[in-house]
């Protein structure tokens, strides 16, 4: 089963203050970080249905190093800032970014029927590993317990989120014969 449609999607995470001028340490969680600072507002909560999410205005965010350094309207200190330790930064879907043609969220591909290209199903894809080279899914198989597919154009030959599956061609050796 594809998981619901969030109410919003992850931008990032407060990790802690930085300096003394309300601005906050947020690791990046979204692929466009570039977009942070164009954003009139964020949300802020526990996770990406929560309903008590609070909305803030952005004042600015700068990269450093591989974080952002995110300020937020009313955020004047480092104690305002570190009430929000651990929360996450989240846009609502109406102003998310616009996907490309074949480019899904992540949330959109759990839950998908994993199949072979000779029609035979794997299994469930149930997470989505962000790595450096390129991403991995996890594929739970009655068959062959957790397997781990990465996502290259030779693996994946057709992703349908209307039809609920991804057509896979694992590379030699990683399902055993």
């Amino acid at each position: 089963m594809v998981r619901e449609t969030p109410k919003y999607l992850l931008l990032g995470e407060i990790l802690r203050p930085h300096g003394v001028r309300g601005e906050a340490r947020m690791r990046i969680l979204t692929n466009h970080p570039e977009r942070i600072p164009e954003l009139e507002t964020v949300y802020l909560g526990d996770d990406t249905d929560d309903e008590n999410a609070k909305p803030y205005r952005v004042e600015h965010m700068r990269m450093h190093q591989d974080y952002g350094l995110l300020k937020l309207a009313g955020m004047n200190d480092r104690d305002d800032v570190d009430r929000l330790r651990g929360l996450f930064v989240m846009i609502d879907l109406e102003h998310a970014v616009p996907l490309e043609e074949g480019e899904f969220y992540l949330y959109e591909l759990i839950g998908l029927t994993v199949k072979l290209a000779d029609d035979t199903t794997l299994g469930t894809l149930t997470d989505v590993l962000e790595t450096g080279a390129n991403d991995v899914y996890v594929v739970d198989s009655p068959t062959y317990g957790e397997v781990l597919i990465p996502v290259t154009d030779e693996t994946i030959l057709r992703t349908d989120i209307g039809e609920g599956v991804v057509v896979v061609n694992p590379p030699d050796g990683l399902l055993p014969s």
